[in-house]
């Protein structure tokens, strides 16, 4: 029998309660459904165009190396839908209140935290931001790394909880986080609201994307995404669902919230155009 098989990243132990949850809904409407926990999103990628999983619910880092990986060999991906709160986010890089910096460029000789390596939103984002001033990463500006959750693309936010500490405690000069996480931050009180300000700020960017492979069974994945979409807050049955996944209503999918992400990947020589994983520093 035909099934869709989902993978998800294990970044929480939430993870599992949500996926288990979501999988016993899905076979009570009547879908074959289950999932697979990978350890890292690279892993998770490659076994989604190799066909060994049909949908894979992506970090926006992982959509951009699967639609390169599917490009270089001749695998089409299908977009199928994202979260509401995946739309429109954006990065900052931020500065103690008594900060003399004024601008991004202000910034030249002083020390930068970020998230871990392979974060869109606290490091590769906002590291562009520093080169559309003029200033190259670790030439022009020193930064500090708080590699967590290496695989994850972020989504672990202690490296960036660890960054907001460095720059309360003034171990740093300015921090990369994302707004949400600046919010989040100030109220946990890691970094209290009025004790940093923001000097420069993304555009806005798109962030997670749970796309379908080349095995997908077409009737089943229409089943599957009516069900999602269908998906209501206001419905006491849905409502537990979409708060384990953060998220009041599941949207259709859009890819053209990712092209910052791309030209960032570019710059920091990331994934080549083949998807290739060219780092040097980076271990998943």
């Amino acid at each position: 029998m035909s099934e869709l098989v989902l993978g998800a990243v294990a970044y929480d132990p939430k993870v599992v309660t949500t996926w288990d949850s979501f999988r016993a809904w899905l076979r009570e409407q009547g879908l074959p459904f289950d999932y697979i926990l990978y350890s890292n999103y690279e892993r998770q990628v490659e076994e989604l165009i190799a066909g060994r999983i049909q949908l894979a619910w992506n970090s926006a880092l992982a959509w951009v190396r699967a639609l390169r990986l599917g490009r270089s060999g001749g695998v089409t991906l299908q977009p199928v839908m994202m979260r509401d709160t995946d739309c429109g986010l954006s990065s900052v890089i931020v500065v103690r209140q008594d900060s003399a910096a004024q601008s991004v460029k202000d910034l030249r000789g002083l020390v930068v935290a970020t998230g871990a390596v392979d974060s869109p939103q606290a490091t590769l984002l906002p590291l562009s931001l520093l080169r559309e001033a003029g200033l190259e990463p670790g030439r022009d500006v020193r930064f500090r790394r708080f590699d967590v959750g290496v695989g994850r693309h972020g989504d672990d936010i202690a490296g960036e909880r660890f960054a907001a500490r460095a720059l309360a405690s003034g171990d740093v000069d300015a921090a990369c986080l994302s707004d949400a996480n600046l919010m989040l931050f100030a109220c946990e009180g890691v970094l209290p609201a009025g004790s940093a300000r923001v000097v420069a700020q993304t555009l806005p960017y798109d962030h997670c994307m749970m796309a379908a492979g080349p095995t997908a069974d077409a009737a089943l994945l229409g089943e599957f995404t009516e069900l999602m979409l269908g998906m209501t807050y206001a419905d006491p049955e849905h409502r537990p669902l979409l708060d384990l996944e953060g998220l009041h209503r599941w949207r259709s999918a859009r890819t053209q919230g990712y092209q910052e992400l791309e030209r960032a990947v570019d710059e920091a020589g990331f994934y080549d155009a083949e998807g290739r994983i060219t780092a040097r520093d980076y271990r998943p």
